[in-house]
Formats: structure tokens, C-alpha cells, sequence
């Protein structure tokens, strides 16, 4: 049976094999007195069902007695009906790694563990998500991984140190969670729907379901559109509000704030880099509060999945007793410690890169956008991409004593798919886009020989 990995952060928990997700399930519990649902269906009810829906079980996962209720003893109750739901419908009953976020506690990792017993696959890996995240995407000795569960937001801060790429230390921000965010966007769009339509969307709880479920189609909106079109049905009427992107942004500035406040606190006096999960990244605008001076990376979704199968035999070392995994030998993910240098992949230099079938040696190449097909080519000097949009310069490539580096300086950038900001160290195979399904620059090897 092949290997599965359950990646468990209540936002969204994930279920994935080599191929990648197979399931996905929020953290969320419908209790009534009949049934016990959890996931969607039960995230679909919240509205509906307020004093019957549990979102808290993962995030205080305990036997502590949950008060009021005899359909469930404690939050683990809820949380072995959500593995057991994982299970059944993902079609898991062979050997589980587990990737759990930095702050869980050693007695939430026991009750997992012991819940699991019950379970019908076996649990042969324990591994920290953050440190699946900085295996594949380090390329600083202090790394911050920022991650965002359904109440909080979660900094890790990791290093290389003795050889090791090991957890240091983490920090939780509560208030800043998915959850509190859709409660702000909620509030938002109803005083808007209010001014705009007269239309209190919150006044029953069939509209509030509906403004809530709503929530995440409208927020796909933000990277396209200045203006959001907020739409609601009532009945037989529409009724459609506007939202100015920059209304919404400074909205949630605050919030971001408190985030941003914490990963500069957690950033050592050397050159360090942010990790960004998806989702965190995925929120309106949250990156360009960032200080532009970071070396960040957003780390797409299926990451944690794919590095538990590049590294099984760095997490399954001894199956028989299993214990959690906060770090890695350098040299297993092919990096070595720098004492005063960024830490590169060890691999061979790139000599030139490849764009649109030509080689170009790398010396100092700029990269310019040019909405003008004719200048869609190539030069020893200038790299002209074609995209249409406002950007003059997307940045640079040059070669220095210590290897080969990428400088952004606008737009969007997307380095071996993920969406980076700053200055990157480039290896031999790295692929650059403008878009996420671009034209790439590829670094190559040309020999002389």
C-alpha cells in the first residue's frame, strides 16, 4: 500500500500520496443530537447551526470534558470522527506520516497518537510542517516559516546549525486566524450591502450562510480587480454591493500588522528568510505589506505532502517507536552550512541561462517587460518579456564571487513555482517565470569541451 501523508492544520486539513492531495477537510464539527458530521458539510452549517458547530477541537485538541454536550466527551472525540472521515473517503488504511504544526504540544502529540490506535492505518512518521517547508525552499541560515490555522497564525523560526536544519523555537499569534479574518470580511461586506442595497444579509441565518459561503469566490476577485462585485440573492431579489480593492486592504491592515510585527521580531541581525505558506500568502494583499527587503517565498500547497515522500527515510528512521521530527541533517537535503554566506545547494554552477530556444551566458542580464511583440526576444544584455502590464523591469541576474543571484524588482516572480520576493541564490536547474504558466528562464550548463 502506498504511503499516505495527513498534513493537519485545521484551516484545511490534506490527505496526499506521491501524486499529491487526494483529500482535503476543514476543521469543523456539526453535533446534533442524531449525527456527528464533519469537513464541508459541517463548515456549510455554521451559520445555520451556530451553537452546534465546533471549530475549535484541533486547535485545543485535549480530554479536557467539553461542558453541555452528551453527544461528544472532549474535543478528541471530534477529532478521531474527522480522521476516521479522512480515512473512509480518502481510502487510507496503509502507513501514515503525520505533518503537525510547530505548536503542538507533547500531550496533543500523545492523544493524536493514541487516537490513531483506533484508527485504520498505522502511523510510521511524525514530522514538523515547518521543517517539511524549509527543506525544500532554505537558502539562509535563519529562516521564519509563516503559516495560518483556522484561529491563529503560527511563526516558526528554524536554522542551520551543527549540521542540522533543526526547529528553534515558534510563536503563536492568536486572533489572526482564517476564521477571524472571514468575521472581519463578513462585517465589511454587510455594512456594505446595508449603505449600497439596503440589505442586511446578517438579519436571518439563511443570508448569513449564504454571505459566508460567498466569502471565498469574492476574494478570488482581489488579484484581478480594483473593484470587488459583491452579489447576494434574497428571494427574488439580487442584490450587488461594490468593494474597492484598497478599502478592503486597509480594512485588514491592522491585522496584518500584528503578523508582520512578530515575523520582524523573530528575524535574527544576519540575512534571513520568510517563508509564506499558500494560504497566508493567499489572503488580499497580504505580501505587499511585507517589507520589500525580505527574502520570501511562498511555498505552494502541496509542499508539505511532496517533502514527506522525498524524505520518508529521513522521518520513518524507526518506525517502532515513533517520535516527532524537528530536524534534518543538512547534508540529506543536499545543503551545506555557511558560517557568513547564504547556504546554496550543492550542485554544478550554471554557466548561461536558456529563454525562448536561446543561450545566454550569465554575466549581468536585466529582465524588462515589453508590451510590444517585436521586442519579445532576447539580448546578451536584455531580457524583453511580453506580458501587458504596467511593470517596466522585473529584475535582474547576475554573477558575483559567491555564485549567481536573482534580484526582483517588480511584478510577480516565480521561482521553480514558487512566488518569491528579494534576492534568491540561483543553482543549476532553477526556472524563473514572469506568470504562473509562462515562458520560463532556464538555468543551464553549456560545456566547452
Amino acid at each position: 500500500m502506498p504511503l499516505k501523508v495527513i498534513e493537519l492544520n485545521d484551516s484545511c486539513l490534506r490527505a496526499g500520496d506521491e501524486n499529491g492531495i487526494i483529500f482535503e477537510s476543514p476543521g469543523f464539527a456539526l453535533v446534533t443530537s442524531d449525527q456527528i458530521e464533519v469537513g464541508d458539510c459541517a463548515e456549510e452549517q455554521a451559520r445555520l447551526q451556530p451553537t452546534n458547530i465546533f471549530n475549535k477541537y484541533w486547535h485545543e485538541l485535549s480530554l479536557e470534558p467539553v461542558p453541555h454536550n452528551r453527544q461528544i466527551r472532549h474535543h478528541a472525540d471530534l477529532a478521531y470522527m474527522q480522521l476516521k472521515n479522512i480515512a473512509e473517503v480518502g481510502n487510507i488504511d496503509g502507513e501514515v506520516i503525520f505533518a503537525v504544526p510547530s505548536n503542538f504540544t507533547r500531550e496533543q502529540l500523545g492523544i493524536l497518537l493514541g487516537l490513531c490506535q483506533k484508527s485504520p492505518f498505522k502511523v510510521v512518521g511524525l514530522v514538523d510542517s515547518a521543517l517539511l517547508a524549509a527543506s525544500t525552499a532554505a537558502q539562509a541560515e535563519h529562516i521564519v516559516y509563516a503559516d495560518i490555522q483556522l484561529h491563529q497564525v503560527v511563526l516558526t523560526k528554524l536554522a542551520v546549525t551543527d549540521n542540522y536544519l533543526a526547529v528553534q523555537g515558534v510563536t503563536q499569534i492568536p486572533g489572526v486566524g482564517i476564521q477571524n479574518f472571514k468575521t472581519l470580511m463578513m462585517q465589511i461586506a454587510t455594512d456594505l450591502f446595508i449603505h449600497q442595497c439596503r440589505f442586511n444579509p446578517q438579519h436571518n441565518a439563511y443570508s448569513e450562510q449564504q454571505l459566508y459561503n460567498e466569502l471565498n469566490s469574492w476574494l478570488l476577485q482581489v488579484s484581478k480587480e480594483q473593484t470587488l462585485l459583491l452579489e447576494l440573492k434574497s428571494g427574488d431579489a439580487a442584490h450587488t454591493a461594490k468593494l474597492p480593492r484598497e478599502s478592503l486592504v486597509a480594512a485588514l491592515n491592522g491585522q496584518y500588522k500584528k503578523i508582520n510585527t512578530q515575523i520582524k521580531a523573530m528575524l535574527t541581525g544576519s540575512k534571513s528568510q520568510v517563508l509564506l505558506s499558500e494560504r497566508l500568502a493567499g489572503l488580499p494583499d497580504y505580501i505587499s505589506t511585507l517589507s520589500p527587503l525580505y527574502d520570501l517565498v511562498v511555498l505552494d500547497h502541496n509542499r508539505a505532502i511532496k517533502a514527506c515522500h522525498d524524505y520518508e527515510a529521513l522521518i520513518t528512521d524507526d518506525k517502532e517507536e515513533i517520535h516527532l521530527v524537528t530536524k534534518f541533517l543538512a547534508e540529506k537535503l543536499g545543503i551545506k552550512q555557511s558560517v557568513n554566506k547564504p547556504m546554496k545547494h550543492q550542485l554544478e554552477i550554471a554557466t548561461h541561462i536558456l529563454y525562448d530556444n536561446r543561450a545566454i551566458e550569465i554575466d549581468n542580464i536585466e529582465i524588462k517587460n515589453s508590451i510590444s511583440d517585436q521586442c519579445n526576444i532576447a539580448s546578451t544584455k536584455v531580457i524583453y518579456i511580453n506580458l501587458g502590464k504596467s511593470v517596466e523591469r522585473f529584475g535582474s541576474i547576475k554573477k558575483r564571487g559567491d555564485g549567481i543571484y536573482f534580484k526582483c524588482s517588480g511584478g510577480e516572480v516565480f521561482l521553480n513555482g514558487d512566488l518569491i520576493t528579494g534576492e534568491h541564490a540561483l543553482k543549476l536547474g532553477d526556472r524563473i517565470q514572469f506568470s504562473k504558466h509562462g515562458k520560463a528562464i532556464n538555468l543551464i550548463k553549456v560545456d566547452n569541451g
